[in-house]
């Protein structure tokens, strides 16, 4: 299959962009940086008030920092990509991945799980490290993908169920609602039993 069919025409610009560039339209302003990109335009980052004035409407994602690294919140990527074989993390009670790889001294003994491109140690059994290595992979390979599409139809062809993307998440973190139900039980209320009488005395 062609690349162009495994992988989006804006990821490329999403993982070569340089993000939280203070706006020069809005620099006076309290939410000037530049961390929002869209995905149908595929320009330049912009902030959020571009957002509300150039954008709107559009397929937008929020890019975040982690370490001075960029990182995206697996809630917002996972619908409009195939993030499958990238490791996430979770950061401030978010799940997100990383945009591209970052440097690491060389791994040391006892490493289980690795990234097949930059070779980074991962915490759990997955292929790359970030999206930008599995960008790298699919280059190399084919052997993976991003098009969301292209998954559904594999499984189609082949006549498997199709399952809900969130069914491995779930099943790793546990459902909160089930764990912690968000209705209390009613109380059980029991019968007061009442004063109790002693038998008469017969003579």
């Amino acid at each position: 299959m062609e690349e162009s069919m495994l992988v989006p025409p804006w990821l490329e610009s999403l993982l070569s962009m340089e993000f939280f560039s203070v706006c020069r339209t809005h620099s006076a302003a309290t939410r000037s940086e530049c961390n929002m990109f869209c995905l149908d335009c595929a320009g330049p980052a912009f902030c959020y008030y571009c957002r509300s004035a150039r954008h709107k409407g559009h397929q937008v994602i929020q890019i975040r920092r982690s370490s001075y690294h960029d990182v995206v919140r697996v809630a917002e990527i996972q619908k409009v990509l195939d993030i499958s074989g990238v490791q996430t993390y979770v950061i401030n009670s978010a799940r997100v991945l990383f945009l591209n790889e970052r440097p690491q001294p060389r791994t040391g003994k006892g490493v289980v799980h690795s990234c097949e491109l930059c070779g980074r140690s991962l915490l759990d059994p997955f292929r790359f490290c970030s999206l930008g290595c599995k960008l790298a992979g699919i280059k190399r390979n084919g052997d993976a993908c991003f098009v969301l599409e292209s998954k559904v139809d594999e499984m189609e062809r082949r006549g498997e169920g199709i399952s809900d993307s969130r069914d491995e998440e779930e099943l790793r973190e546990g459902i909160q609602q089930d764990i912690y139900p968000s209705t209390p039980p009613p109380p059980i209320h029991r019968r007061r039993k009442g004063i109790p009488h002693r038998a008469p005395f017969t003579s």
